[in-house]
């Protein structure tokens, strides 16, 4: 009896496992410009429509998830983070001299007022939306974060590739940003089933450099000493 009970629950559980790889999905989204390069920091989400199955409650839980956008030689880095609602954001200052980090975004006012290391608190940020992050001190510093509704969220590395894995099958809407794109992107319908898709996709962006320190350094002398 202990045998065929064995044997039964056995079974029950490689069923388990079976459905569980029959369930996965993956999406891996090349991103390109018009010249086919591949385009980094370009922020995709997939946005759910209509999903053949419930995603596990890991993957759906929005709140969990934290990050830094730090201030090195007076740079933010990275220049473009991707974060799901109810992330918290932590800011922490390398440099020696002081910043002022604050955003008059919809999405997220708020300000840190001058500081050198860990500021006192993070920063939750509870709407979806885009937040463009600058520093009081120091006007060429600048930073986006996209703020976004789904769990699926993710950024392309500077081979303009961004990968989704262990995803609920079903219809998705697929949307790209960048704070450089000439226009707005039309969302994509993406439907997935259990086996991988990989797509390109060409994306306008106005080319531009990071921003970064001025090369004079005697104007800005002025406003590090605070």
């Amino acid at each position: 009896m202990k045998t065929k009970l064995a044997i039964k629950s056995l079974y029950v559980g490689l069923l388990g496992v079976i459905g569980l790889a029959v369930k996965a999905s993956g999406l891996s989204v090349t991103v390109v410009d018009a010249q086919q390069q591949p385009i980094a920091d370009v922020v995709v989400e997939l946005l759910p429509e209509k999903l053949d199955e419930q995603p596990a409650q890991a993957d759906s839980n929005l709140s969990q998830d934290f990050h830094e956008i730090g201030q090195k030689n007076r740079t933010f880095v990275p220049f473009i983070s991707a974060v799901t609602v109810g992330s918290e954001v932590d800011f922490p200052n390398y440099d020696k001299t002081r910043h002022h980090v604050y955003s008059f975004s919809e999405a997220k006012t708020f300000e840190l007022k001058l500081y050198v290391g860990r500021p006192d608190t993070t920063i939750r940020f509870n709407k979806a939306g885009i937040v463009a992050i600058g520093c009081n001190i120091h006007d060429y510093m600048q930073a986006y974060i996209y703020v976004g509704g789904s769990p699926w969220l993710g950024k392309t590395t500077a081979s303009g590739v961004v990968s989704f894995e262990e995803l609920p099958k079903g219809t998705y809407q697929l949307n790209l940003w960048h704070p450089w794109q000439l226009d707005s992107f039309e969302q994509q319908q993406i439907v997935l089933d259990s086996e991988t898709k990989d797509i390109s996709i060409t994306f306008h962006i106005e080319e531009k450099e990071k921003p970064s320190p001025p090369d004079n350094k005697w104007q800005d002398l002025f406003k590090d000493i605070q």
